[in-house]
């Protein structure tokens, strides 16, 4: 073997000095002869490079040739260096990441009951916990407190009259009408008090609900009314009822649905929370091409409506499911494999396998077929093996 080896060393040393000689005294006639024919010199380039290609050919057949016939240990040593990593079986789950927001339940913006007024005192701040019926604007009520004060001169003034009639009708003098539009006049004018004092009340704003003062804009002196509250005024947030919203692409449509696990993760405080989606919307917007989901949180002291909240939406999970890295998948002809080592008489070979995959999520790719549990999977090292390839992971 070794004079085999010998032999075709020789021959390459001669081959590549014939080839010298020819170059040189290419080089030696064209110094001679500057106007020398330079498409002979092409020809004879193109030739000399298809004589290497034939040589390269011959040399790589022959050392196939002595690899296949060659048992000794320095051919052992060729084998390419791997890694292994033996197939199991374990639980995988695919999600949905997206991105959604906090929302809360109840948000109210504070209104009057009636057209509302000049603003008089303001009891609250923002951030400040308020509680359903607790007093947060006093409105200007100088104009009704004087309407009042007329009115119940004139009530006094027709009960006077009242008493009067009465007397008089009781000692048999006067009309029945006289007595019964005295009457009358002191239940006009009663009705009027009361309505004068309800609108009175008005000018007392009170929280409609419990919650946080997430807005208080309205300041004294400024006119507070009902059309202007959703840009000027008080905002209270129940933040005892939270919920996470995200919109879902449409082509999860028929993989997210009422009752799906999601994990939630609010990255300012690097908190987790499992929960399910409890609502998932029956319209698809136009301009999105979405559908609304939402999914209730407890209570907590560190969140806030609107604060980033990043999802990751459970829509199959598989138990005793085989995985591989996705980075060791390879595509032929004959579609995708991956390259297993396998045990062949005193040493190790790469084996192509076919496989079909599933689900992928991150860096895991779920295999339907073509594995089984004890496989040994090259994990590094496949750039480049070829089927049938020794292999050695460098341990003894």
């Amino acid at each position: 073997m070794t004079y085999k080896k010998n032999g075709m060393k020789n021959i390459l040393k001669i081959f590549f000095a014939g080839l010298l000689v020819l170059v040189l005294a290419s080089c030696g006639n064209g110094s001679k002869n500057k106007k020398g024919d330079l498409t002979d010199k092409k020809a004879q380039l193109e030739k000399l490079k298809k004589d290497q290609k034939d040589l390269a050919d011959k040399i790589a057949k022959l050392e196939d040739e002595i690899a296949k016939s060659d048992t000794s240990e320095a051919q052992k040593e060729k084998a390419k260096l791997v890694s292994l990593s033996t197939i199991g079986t374990d639980t995988f789950a695919h999600y949905i990441d997206l991105q959604g927001k906090i929302s809360a339940e109840n948000v109210a913006y504070v209104t009057p009951r009636g057209q509302g007024g000049l603003v008089k005192a303001v009891y609250v701040k923002q951030g400040d916990y308020i509680k359903k019926g607790q007093l947060l604007l006093k409105l200007d009520n100088a104009l009704a407190e004087r309407q009042i004060e007329g009115l119940q001169t004139q009530l006094a003034y027709a009960k006077d009259i009242y008493q009067r009639q009465q007397n008089l009708w009781n000692q048999g003098i006067g009309t029945e009408v006289q007595l019964l539009n005295a009457k009358n006049s002191v239940d006009n004018l009663e009705k009027q008090i009361a309505s004068a004092k309800e609108q009175l009340s008005q000018s007392n704003v009170y929280a409609e609900m419990s919650g946080v003062a997430d807005v208080v804009t309205i300041k004294v002196g400024e006119t507070f009314t009902a059309a202007g509250a959703s840009t000027i005024g008080i905002a209270i947030v129940n933040t005892s009822n939270l919920k996470v919203t995200a919109e879902v692409p449409e082509n999860y449509l028929g993989r997210v649905r009422e009752g799906n696990d999601i994990v939630i993760t609010l990255p300012e405080i690097n908190k987790t929370i499992k929960a399910k989606i409890n609502v998932a919307g029956k319209l698809i917007d136009p301009n999105s091409r979405s559908f609304y989901i939402e999914a209730k949180i407890p209570a907590g002291k560190d969140f806030r409506p609107n604060q980033i909240a990043l999802t990751r939406i459970l829509d199959y999970a598989s138990n005793n499911a085989i995985t591989i890295p996705v980075n060791t998948l390879q595509n032929d002809e004959k579609g995708k494999y991956v390259l297993v080592a396998e045990k062949e008489k005193d040493k190790l070979v790469a084996r192509k396998r076919q496989i079909t995959t599933g689900e992928l999520y991150g860096d895991k790719l779920e295999v339907k077929s073509g594995l089984q549990p004890g496989d040994q999977l090259i994990t590094d090292g496949f750039q480049g093996l070829y089927d049938g390839q020794t292999i050695t992971t460098g341990v003894e």
